[in-house]
């Protein structure tokens, strides 16, 4: 493929990656061209970290955050902590990123020129079971919260079980200030709702409550970048959803590589919905980081 003037070889294009969904690498190196001006808005100037899957989807996973030595010298990149990370600016970047086999994109809440800044709080709603309509029910409660402080918030499903909700703000308040917000909301929703969630991060004592994960939001942790293809048996994807949809009810695997391709073209980025385009990263945390200091 020549791709902005950039030679890229796909090596063994017939090979199947998503053995039960019949996906195989072209059509995700197709699908990463299909919605790549959807991906490239959540993953400029953030240090990549991408999942491979050398030997399928049913064994071991094997983490990358550096830069592959044998990748091509245009792929952009920056240096952390001594080693060369990948900065997925481009198409051609993303297009090579799939020919490598990388399953799976997923960034820092910051971005590399601005660190230790994010651009959004974000609350993870982990199921402890198959039950994803106990999803949809906290993530309406958490609407309605963030809601009453003033803050806009958007919904996309993790691409697997769970739920994220986003709430984009001005990338002026360091994570230590914005992990006190997250925590104070947190600490609100489980005094609300003890019998249904939890903020226990270990699994076995969880039970069958939902773990409201507030603690994701630190440096160097990440998230699946929105639209990103999971590891998962069906191809699922992460997707952003609307606050209606999450009201009618659906389930995630609603979201597949060929419906997010349809689902696009029907309804644009739904991750900057028309009603947010001012309001991303341009929200303010001040009067709450007061008032949570004004507490301590």
């Amino acid at each position: 493929m020549n791709i902005d003037g950039k030679e890229i070889t796909i090596t063994h294009p017939e090979k199947v990656l998503w053995p039960d969904a019949h996906i195989t690498k072209l059509d995700y190196v197709r699908y990463l061209i299909e919605v790549s001006d959807y991906i490239l808005p959540y993953t400029k100037d953030r240090m990549l970290m991408y999942w491979l899957y050398p030997h399928g989807l049913n064994r071991l996973k094997v983490e990358k955050r550096s830069l592959p030595a044998n990748a091509p010298d245009w792929i952009p990149s920056t240096f952390y902590k001594g080693k060369e990370r990948i900065i997925l600016n481009d198409l051609a970047t993303l297009v090579w990123l799939g020919q490598y086999g990388a399953l799976e994109l997923h960034v820092p809440f910051d971005q590399y020129t601005r660190p230790n800044h994010p651009t959004d709080l974000v609350f993870d709603l982990d199921p402890s079971t198959d039950d994803f309509d106990l999803v949809l029910k906290i993530a309406l409660e958490l609407k309605g919260v963030l809601d009453g402080m003033g803050l806009k918030s958007i919904p996309k499903t993790s691409g697997k079980s769970g739920l994220q909700v986003y709430v984009p703000v001005r990338p002026e308040y360091p994570f230590e200030q914005t992990r006190k917000v997250n925590k104070f909301i947190a600490d609100y929703m489980l005094e609300k709702l003890p019998k249904k969630i939890t903020l226990d991060r270990v699994k076995k004592r969880r039970g069958n409550r939902l773990y409201f994960d507030y603690l994701q939001l630190w440096k160097g942790r990440t998230m699946a970048v929105p639209y990103t293809v999971r590891a998962t048996k069906h191809a699922t994807v992460s997707t952003p959803v609307t606050w209606q949809e999450v009201q009618h009810g659906f389930k995630p695997t609603d979201f597949t590589m060929d419906k997010v391709i349809q689902r696009v073209k029907d309804y644009g980025d739904l991750f900057r919905p028309d009603e947010m385009m001012k309001k991303r990263n341009n929200q303010h945390l001040t009067e709450i980081v007061d008032f949570i200091k004004s507490r301590t």
